[in-house]
């Protein structure tokens, strides 16, 4: 069994908290199916990922894109209703304004939302 220590991983990744993330983001990499690039040795992923950041066996940009990639969180958030309605009223007013009517370029009132209505 081939043994890891800082020292040899170091020399590739100077920073600690760099190599840290980087082998636990190469080990997670490895539970989800990635090739390794050395033999295993009946050792475990953490292991196995600091023997190929120590052996100079991976592209330090592409674990370094693939862990930003990993950490980020994208939802898609809709416009509310209430933006594209103001969109419509204004190319309504910018058309009327063109036109040069002025009864036709007063604004209308936009519609109540149901939180904002009173109720008795």
């Amino acid at each position: 069994m081939a043994r890891v220590t800082v020292e040899d991983c170091i020399l590739q990744v100077p920073n600690r908290f760099e190599l840290v993330m980087y082998a636990a983001q190469r080990a997670r990499d490895i539970s989800a199916g990635a090739q390794i690039t050395l033999d295993r040795d009946r050792d475990k992923n953490p292991v196995v990922a600091l023997r190929e950041i120590g052996e100079n066996k991976l592209d330090h940009d592409q674990l370094k894109d693939e862990l930003i990639s990993g950490m980020q969180k994208h939802a898609d958030i809709d416009k509310p209703e209430e933006v594209n309605e103001m969109a419509e009223l204004e190319q309504e007013l910018a058309a009327a304004l063109a036109q040069g009517g002025a009864e036709a370029a007063q604004p209308k009132a936009l519609p109540m939302a149901e939180e904002d209505e009173v109720t008795e």
